[in-house]
């Protein structure tokens, strides 16, 4: 028996529309609005004064708030320093990481 094209085009599309109807749009794929955190692990190189230093720099933190953040990376072995978009997360590290800095970012939980 000889199949025509419209006959062999519907055979296909019956077989590959359910599939198409499961993949979830983008817009509903879970974690698109979660934050990154950027961490900022301790390391046995940079000088507590040099930390505190980059991260007013670096993000504009008073004196105290960057101290807090370094003294919790120097006992606690790290701090998160900044949260947001995935896209500000990877410019937080790269500028972390120019600086001599350990960083590194994951998605919230």
């Amino acid at each position: 028996m000889k199949v025509g094209p419209s006959t062999a085009i519907g055979a296909r599309q019956a077989q590959t529309a359910p599939v198409e109807a499961e993949r979830p749009s983008l817009d509903e794929s879970p974690g698109t609005d979660t934050p990154w955190l950027v961490i900022v692990w301790n390391d046995p190189i940079n000088l507590m004064s040099f930390v505190t230093f980059v991260f007013q720099k670096l993000f504009g933190y008073s004196k105290e708030k960057a101290t807090k953040l370094m003294l919790d990376v120097h006992h606690k072995g790290r701090a998160v320093v900044s949260s947001g978009t995935r896209e500000r997360a990877e410019l937080d590290v790269y500028r972390l990481q120019e600086h001599g800095l350990w960083a590194t970012m994951e998605q919230s939980s």
